[in-house]
């Protein structure tokens, strides 16, 4: 009897070696990688995340990776047509899908499938803003928590354009995110799934790891890959390519909002609390193997259970 193909989801929050894991898995397994990753789909977006150089990119291609000017939005419902694609086309090669990434909603989108939302309605979008304006974020944040407060407990109070996206779609529909969520249609994932996640014990290290790594970004160009784009005319802070941890903070220091250090530090520390989101919501997982990414045989035992 033939066996079904699989896909494997390597999960986890950044700084965590998902990447290096991809690139030793694809070696070992005949995988293919699919980048499961909001941010990795901009092009230009080189340094601040943490994208596979171009080297490695030439010799050991990542699907979704590049795909997106930086004025356009990617969504869940466009990574789930894309990730469907991706899957028939590595299997029709025999090959294994590898998707790896942090981006825990486009995981939940690919195996669970999407709730049906309302398209976006700009009119109220300009109404939110307006009166954002005038009242302040944290203000419609608490007016959310009275509405939809299971939506407002999963969304940080400084997340502006998911707490937008929320009161919108209580306006268009009369129901909360949340019941939509609960009550929409799913599709069935129709591959078995082998799902890995690397979660540091060391949760001290991981910060370590994840302010070394940042001084790097900002070493060897971060800010002047930002500021090509600040420059660029067509951008605005708004967008949510330039909402991603680290440009958004570096847009502030080249707005004069902020100084050198003041970025720095803000970047390290919205870093470390994405990070700590992404924990949030990969606990959830049902059936993944948990594994510590910074020890020595990590890979090595993973490979030895895929087996």
């Amino acid at each position: 009897m033939t066996k079904k193909p699989f896909v494997i989801f390597l999960m986890g929050p950044t700084a965590t070696k998902k990447t290096e894991l991809a690139i030793y898995l694809h070696e070992k397994i005949n995988g293919e990688i699919v980048s499961v990753d909001s941010a990795m789909v901009y092009r230009g977006l080189d340094i601040g995340t943490a994208k596979p150089s171009r080297s490695i990119l030439e010799k050991i291609p990542h699907r979704l990776i590049d795909i997106c000017d930086p004025r356009e939005s990617y969504s869940a419902a466009r990574f789930q047509q894309d990730a469907y694609l991706a899957i028939d086309e590595i299997h029709a090669q025999g090959k294994t899908p590898i998707f790896v990434g942090g981006t825990g909603l486009y995981f939940r989108a690919l195996e669970h499938g999407l709730n049906i939302l309302p398209e976006a309605d700009y009119r109220i979008r300009a109404k939110i803003e307006a009166k954002a304006g005038m009242k302040g974020w944290e203000f419609l944040h608490t007016k959310l928590n009275k509405i939809d407060p299971e939506s407002a407990l999963r969304i940080n109070k400084n997340d502006t354009q998911r707490i937008q996206r929320a009161l919108e779609v209580f306006e268009i529909t009369g129901k909360t995110l949340t019941e939509l969520i609960t009550i929409g249609e799913r599709k069935l994932f129709p591959f078995p799934i082998k799902k890995i996640i690397l979660s540091p014990n060391d949760r001290v290290e991981l910060h370590k790891r994840i302010k070394k790594r940042f001084i790097k970004m900002l070493e060897i160009g971060l800010v002047e890959e930002v500021e090509s784009f600040y420059h660029r005319g067509d951008l605005s802070s708004d967008l949510p390519s330039m909402r991603l941890v680290g440009y958004r903070q570096i847009w502030h220091y080249l707005d004069d909002q902020i100084s050198y250090e003041e970025m720095k530090e803000h970047s390290i520390i919205a870093t470390r609390q994405l990070a700590k989101r992404q924990m949030t919501w990969f606990r959830a997982e049902k059936s993944a193997k948990w594994y510590d990414p910074y020890k020595s045989d990590t890979f090595s035992e993973i490979l030895d259970n895929l087996k």
